[in-house]
Formats: C-alpha cells, structure tokens, sequence
C-alpha cells in the first residue's frame, strides 16, 4: 500500500506519479497527527529501517545555482531560505512527533542540503558526496544513480536513515519529482527496483 501523509502545517499540493498505484491520503488534524501516526505502517518501517526517506533540501528560492559554485562556500551557492529554514526544523519535530528521535543522517555536500539535515535536529550529518546534485547534467544521471543505488544496497542500516539530497538525485532513483521539503519513503532491495511506499508532503 502507498501512503501519502501531509504535515498539518499550510497548504500542500496534492499529486500523483502517471501509472504508479493511487496514494492513501490520510488528513489529520495537528493535535493528533503526533500520536495518531506513530503506529502508522510507514512511521514503523523507517523506524525499523526497513524503509529510508528520501527528503529533497528544504525551501531555496531560486533553481540552480549561480555560476563559480564552489562547495565548502555557502555564498557561491543558492541557500535555504527563512521559511525553508522553518520549514526544515518542523521536518524534524514529525520525524519526533512519529519516534523517530534519532537517525543516521546523510547529506549532499550543498549548504542547502546540509542546513536542512542539521535543522532536522535528530542526529549527527555525514556529507555524502554520492547525494552531490548532477542538475544540468544529464548525461551523468544514469551513472550517478547507480552509484547511490549500489551503495544503499551494501548498507545495513539497523534503524531510521535519512538522505537529504536534490530533486534530480531523488527522481532518477525513484521516478518521483518531490517539493522543497518532500521526502519520498522507500524501500531497497538486493536485486529488484526501488520500492517507493509513501510519500511525506510539506509546505511549498
């Protein structure tokens, strides 16, 4: 079953993948979203690290970034904005709200992507450079995708995991195009594609 769950705070766009299966949209109300999800089939499997989130940076006004970006310097680079910096703390407080209180965090190596994980505020970041944005070059999708791919399947987890990365490295493991602030909850296998089981909406 594919779960959609919106985060009860502001107005979230609602959309379907052509030909995936239709999503379950559960609407709760802020009070009891917390206790009411905790139980819930996709907070457990990341809770068991069965299934990782797949979460896009946080809101950054703008796509791209300007040219001489030079990673280490937030200036060269297009960051968070103050409602992507809120909106990447209250991405956290779900992630508490649901029990998960700590997980393995990772990160792309863009200011943007490692602000947001280090707002999540439920664990240490570990920059990824396999998580590093490929946007404007297509040509290096296949490759770059199968490198994440191959390495999250000789991971063994043990717990929550969170890949806090770029709209193009979750679309071309996924197919999904998420939102600033989206996280796509899936599951890895040995051998077969990537399992998407749910989808974890924020503000715009």
């Amino acid at each position: 079953m594919l779960v959609r769950v919106r985060l009860p705070i502001g107005k979230v766009r609602s959309k379907m993948r052509i030909g995936r299966r239709r999503f379950l949209v559960l609407s709760l109300g802020a009070a009891a979203f917390g206790t009411a999800q905790a139980s819930g089939p996709l907070w457990a499997a990341l809770r068991s690290g069965e299934a990782i989130a797949l979460l896009r940076h946080a809101a950054a006004p703008g796509s791209g970034d300007p040219p001489g970006l030079r990673l280490g310097d937030c200036s060269t680079q297009r960051n968070l904005s103050e409602q992507g910096r809120a909106q990447a703390r209250a991405i956290g407080d779900l992630f508490s709200a649901n029990g998960i209180s700590s997980a393995a965090v990772y990160s792309s190596q863009w200011c943007r992507c490692l602000d947001t994980a280090r707002l999540l505020g439920i664990g240490d970041v570990v920059p990824l450079e396999l998580l590093n944005s490929f946007f404007g070059d297509s040509s290096a999708a296949e490759v770059r995708t199968a490198a994440l791919l191959a390495w999250l399947r000789g991971q063994r987890f043990g717990g929550p995991v969170v890949l806090v990365t770029h709209q193009v490295n979750i679309t071309g493991l996924t197919g999904e195009v998420p939102e600033s602030g989206e996280m796509i909850i899936v599951r890895i296998h040995e051998a077969d594609p990537v399992q998407v089981i749910g989808q974890v909406a924020t503000p715009a």
